[in-house]
């Protein structure tokens, strides 16, 4: 199918996904949220198949009812006024860039269309289509003012993305077993980044930039509820060293420039989640996997080659927690990641000649990461006891992190990676499902750089609007 029908069918099913909210907001429309407060997140548990309750809700020798389809999604659209020069050579001379009078931008970041259904006897799927930055805009057309020759055009960059398809067996609430392209929960953003879950316009810098966000990958994934805790153990391809760079870890490791997602190695991830404590969530997850030589081209080294041993190992670690109470919420975050044998992948990295064209950045990367943060917001409409949904934030929030922590003997130490942020703003729900945000962000670099304050408003929605 060419890509110019592909976006128009996806406009099209933005256009009726989003009709309940351009109309009226049904009764039954629940907001994504965490799954402890007012709302329910559909982010790994779109619907729970009961393999022991009969089928009530419609004839089962039917193929489809709507009565077991569950429709959502999620969208952002935001401005930013960045009060610092975006130069690519802003950090390597920034005397140059000190009076920079900055630039503006208006972006759509995620706007994300969510389908579930439930077949019944305990089998369910679940899928999820992302369109990153207004998706991508590609088109053929004829140019009359040069004798009528086609030309390729790009008319908008972004991305269009299979972020979830997964088909679940469930054998009851404490055990299901789900196949297939899967939202990885390493970290608080990965397993809550709804724009509902977060205070920020976007989401959080600091695991954003240290990790993959979204995480998504093809695998298998055990999970249940058990009590008062959640559990969910996953096997998945290991990220690929070749596309680790200094300015974000291990981010872009999950990504593929190829028709399929290369698996010479497997890694596994782990998360626990418990929720005994009213109103409070807390939450650990890790990952570890080899990351050496996972491309699609490999290579056999020698018995004297200097990476023969190397593997690569990439561990993660995160802790996390929110509450959410009384029109407080707060919420926080600490994770730490190492890279084994970070000098030796530098190296293999940088000596690699790749074409112009390749996919791989050919970059330093450092030997761990490190990301932490806070953020804390007060609804003053709350003491107001209003019967109605809406709701005023004014909130704060603090981010420090680096993504290239070197090892003690390398060469070069990129000082610009270490960062601290502190974000000051507003978010405003006139109904659950819609959130306005607005806020002023300040970046705080090593004194050598040009600090980097920005402002941004913006407008999301999330919510399910079937369920």
């Amino acid at each position: 199918m060419k890509l110019k029908t592909i976006a128009k069918c996806a406009a099209l099913g933005l256009a009726l996904s989003a009709m309940p909210l351009a109309a009226a907001v049904p009764a039954n429309l629940k907001s994504y949220g965490n799954e402890y407060g007012d709302f329910k997140s559909p982010t790994h548990d779109i619907r729970i198949a009961n393999p022991n309750e009969p089928d009530k809700k419609a004839d089962s020798t039917k193929f489809f009812s709507l009565s077991r389809l569950t429709v959502g999604g999620y969208g952002e659209a935001v401005y930013t006024r960045n009060f610092y020069s975006d130069n690519m050579f802003r950090y390597s001379y920034p005397e140059r860039y000190k009076d920079a009078t900055g630039h503006g931008r208006i972006d759509l970041p995620h706007v994300v269309i969510n389908l579930g259904y439930d077949f019944g006897k305990g089998w369910s799927m679940g899928t999820e289509i992302e369109f990153e930055h207004g998706g991508s805009e590609v088109a053929v057309e004829i140019e009359a003012e040069e004798t009528g020759e086609f030309e390729h055009e790009i008319e908008r960059g972004g991305e269009v993305a299979l972020e979830q398809f997964w088909i679940q067996k469930s054998f009851g609430k404490g055990f299901n077993i789900r196949l297939g392209h899967i939202i990885v929960p390493v970290g608080q953003t990965n397993f809550a980044h709804e724009p509902n879950r977060f205070f920020t316009c976007y989401r959080p810098e600091g695991e954003f930039n240290m990790m993959p966000c979204t995480w998504h990958e093809t695998g298998i994934s055990l999970w249940g509820k058990l009590g008062d805790w959640r559990y969910e153990a996953m096997i998945i391809p290991a990220l690929n060293s070749n596309m680790f760079n200094n300015a974000n870890w291990v981010k872009n490791g999950s990504a593929s420039a190829y028709e399929f997602r290369v698996a010479n190695r497997l890694a596994g991830a782990v998360r626990i989640d418990n929720y005994s404590i009213k109103n409070l969530h807390i939450g650990v997850s890790g990952y570890i996997g080899n990351t050496f030589n996972n491309d699609i081209v490999t290579t056999e080294f020698s018995e004297t080659s200097q990476y023969k041993d190397v593997k690569g190992t990439v561990v993660i670690g995160t802790a996390e927690f929110d509450y959410k109470g009384r029109g407080l919420i707060v919420r926080g975050n600490f994770d730490y990641g190492h890279l084994s044998d970070a000098n030796l992948i530098s190296s293999w990295n940088k000596s690699q000649n790749h074409q112009s064209f390749s996919p791989y950045p050919r970059s330093l990367v450092g030997e761990a990461a490190i990301a932490y943060g806070g953020e804390i917001g007060y609804d003053i409409m709350h003491p107001m006891k209003l019967k109605s949904d809406q709701k005023l934030y004014l909130f704060g929030r603090y981010d420090y992190y680096d993504t290239y922590i070197p090892t003690a003997t390398a060469l070069t130490d990129y000082q610009w990676t270490d960062r601290h942020v502190m974000t000051l703003g507003v978010n405003y729900y006139p109904i659950k499902q819609v959130v306005v945000k607005a806020e002023f962000a300040k970046r705080f670099l090593k004194e050598q750089y040009n600090d980097e304050p920005m402002f941004s408003l913006g407008v999301m929605y999330a919510g399910f609007f079937n369920k």
